[in-house]
């Protein structure tokens, strides 16, 4: 049985527009990055946020390379250069926020990955977004790709609700709030709802 099965047929029950969106797309793909701890996770968000995957791909590419070809450990990356960031393409407020991860890692404000799988959603967003930078956003990206956490609808998502928009053949998105209101059905899927909103052909 396909891991996400469950998700689908209750997302198909739901709501028709999911039911036909889920038979044209196929099985839900979603790529876990589980490997990952929540440092490294928080980190490659911030070096994606508001850029195309290319441009993100790009940044990490030169990042591990000025670190000798792997991901820097918050040690590094706290005493890194600042122009040296600067130079695999982040801005001045990425290379402080980068920063604030590793410090954060360092202290212990970021947890590990064990630390992190005994936390409930919340109160990881709630740690997370005392870090200078770090948004509700980012931290539900960590949240679906690094935590596999099942439940996880990120409102502020521009593609997410502009899937939404077109899955119901909408004038406008819904707002985030009115998002997480029409989401409320599709618990405890979000994650996968999540997914297919991000797919809906254009």
């Amino acid at each position: 049985m396909h891991r996400y099965q469950q998700a689908q047929t209750f997302l198909s029950e739901q709501d028709p527009d999911f039911a036909k969106l889920i038979a044209e797309i196929g099985d839900c793909q979603l790529i876990l990055k589980s490997e990952r701890d929540p440092y490294e996770a928080l980190v490659r968000a911030v070096a994606y946020q508001q850029l195309s995957t290319k441009a993100g791909d790009a940044i990490l590419a030169k990042f591990k390379a000025h670190f000798g070809g792997e991901f820097p450990t918050p040690e590094q990356l706290a005493h890194a250069e600042f122009d040296a960031l600067r130079a695999c393409g982040f801005s001045g407020r990425k290379v402080e926020t980068t920063k604030g991860i590793a410090q954060g890692a360092l202290t212990g404000l970021v947890p590990t990955l064990a630390q992190a799988e005994h936390m409930r959603d919340e109160d990881l967003i709630e740690r997370l977004v005392a870090l200078k930078g770090i948004g509700r956003w980012t931290v539900e990206m960590m949240l679906i790709f690094t935590l596999q956490r099942p439940d996880i609808l990120p409102v502020d998502d521009f593609g997410v609700r502009e899937g939404y928009k077109r899955l119901k053949s909408l004038t406008d998105a819904p707002t985030p709030k009115a998002l997480a209101e029409i989401g409320l059905a599709w618990q405890p899927y979000r994650t996968v709802a999540s997914w297919y909103l991000w797919r809906v052909p254009k």
